[in-house]
Formats: structure tokens, C-alpha cells, sequence
């Protein structure tokens, strides 16, 4: 007989549960909401700012500022691209392009500041480079551009990246925006339907860049 006691088993230790999976968060290519809102807001009421201060030294200066667009073909003043969509004609002009302009660029910083930046980058160059190549001689001036650029983006980024959401979302902003797509043919005199169409074109070339670096990424990320 054991002196100490009966013998008891040992109590084993508890299982600890598997721990639940975290959510894994939507790839920014897919996304159609700003991951961080607030500051896609500040961001673009900035820029739309900005556009607002600028015309208003335009307005003191007398309207000097609309002659330093974006001029076809002068080799001179070749670096007017760097900034012509930040003049306007006048303010009926600039509202005219600032109300689509905070919706649109509002959208399109669904992929995160970065990727707007870039996005804006390609666009705001494929705008001017088309317009001093084959626009019709002229000052070119205005953020209609990146306005077509954006809604460009916005309506084909679904396709490249496979995105269900962004494909509703496109359908939405066509709704709301779409008719302005005439706006890439000759149309109205004095209106920049080149800037217009490259700009257009740049929201398409945009598009198939992001898409393309989210599946490079996908890749890379797999193969490690």
C-alpha cells in the first residue's frame, strides 16, 4: 500500500483554441472607400484650395497668369506643363472644375494617398504632354484633365483589377458623370477638348498601372 495516498492522475493542461484567423484587409487596388478618410479629405480640399488661390493672384495680376499654359509645340515655355492645370480663366471656370474635381479625386484616393499621388502624376503628365504634342495652338489652362482623368480612373480601374465594388461604383459615378465624356470630341471653341482627351487617357493608362503593380505585388508575395 502506498504510504502517500492514493494516486491521482494528473490533470492535463487545457487545449488552447486556435486562435481566429484576422481578417485580411482589402487589397488597396480593390478598395472604393479612402482607408484613411480624414486625411484624403484634408488632402484633396487642399489642392481644391490651392486652385482657388491661385486664381485669386491671377484675378489681382490681371489675368497675366492665363498666358503661362500649356502652349503646343514651344519648345520655350515647355515646362508650363508642370502647372497649367492650376490656372483658370476666370472663377466661373475654376467652380466649374472644382466640384467634380473634390468628388472624383475624393474616389480616387480609395488605393491611399501614395497611390493617388502617382495616379495624379500620370494623369496631370499624359494631359500635358498630349496638349503641347497635338493640341491646337493656344494657351491650355484648367484642371478639366485630371476632372476627366479621375472619372476615367474611376470608371475602368474595376475592369483591370477584377473588382466587383468598383465596377458598381463606376456605374454610379457614369450615372452622375458620364455624359461629360463628349467633352473629349471637338466641340465648343475655346474649351481644350485635347486636354480633355488626354487626360482621359491618362486615367485609363492609371488604371492599368495600378492594376498591374497590385498583381506584381500578389506575385512576389506568393513566390516568397
Amino acid at each position: 500500500m502506498d504510504p502517500t495516498g492514493p494516486f491521482t492522475p494528473p490533470t492535463p493542461d487545457p487545449v488552447a483554441a486556435a486562435p481566429t484567423p484576422a481578417k485580411r484587409p482589402k487589397p488597396l487596388a480593390k478598395r472604393v472607400v479612402p482607408p484613411r478618410p480624414v486625411l484624403s479629405a484634408v488632402v484633396v480640399l487642399g489642392f481644391v484650395g490651392l486652385l482657388y488661390v491661385v486664381e485669386a493672384i491671377d484675378t489681382v495680376l490681371g489675368g497675366r497668369l492665363d498666358d503661362d499654359g500649356v502652349i503646343p509645340r514651344d519648345f520655350s515655355q515647355w515646362d508650363n506643363i508642370l502647372w497649367f492645370p492650376l490656372l483658370h480663366g476666370d472663377w466661373t471656370h475654376l467652380t466649374g472644375n472644382a466640384v467634380p474635381l473634390l468628388v472624383l479625386s475624393y474616389l480616387a484616393t480609395s488605393g491611399g494617398i501614395k497611390q493617388f499621388l502617382q495616379v495624379t502624376a500620370v494623369i496631370w503628365l499624359t494631359s500635358g504632354l498630349g496638349v503641347w504634342l497635338f493640341g491646337s495652338y493656344g494657351s491650355h489652362i484648367g484642371a478639366s484633365g485630371l476632372v476627366f482623368g479621375f472619372l476615367v480612373f474611376l470608371l475602368v480601374r474595376g475592369v483591370f483589377a477584377r473588382s466587383v465594388l468598383q465596377i458598381v461604383l463606376a456605374v454610379v459615378v457614369f450615372a452622375l458623370y458620364g455624359a461629360a465624356l463628349w467633352g473629349v470630341l471637338p466641340g465648343q471653341p475655346g474649351i481644350s477638348w485635347e486636354g480633355h482627351l488626354f487626360g482621359a487617357l491618362g486615367g485609363v493608362l492609371a488604371a492599368w498601372g495600378v492594376a498591374r503593380d497590385a498583381r506584381k505585388g500578389a506575385a512576389t508575395t506568393l513566390g516568397a
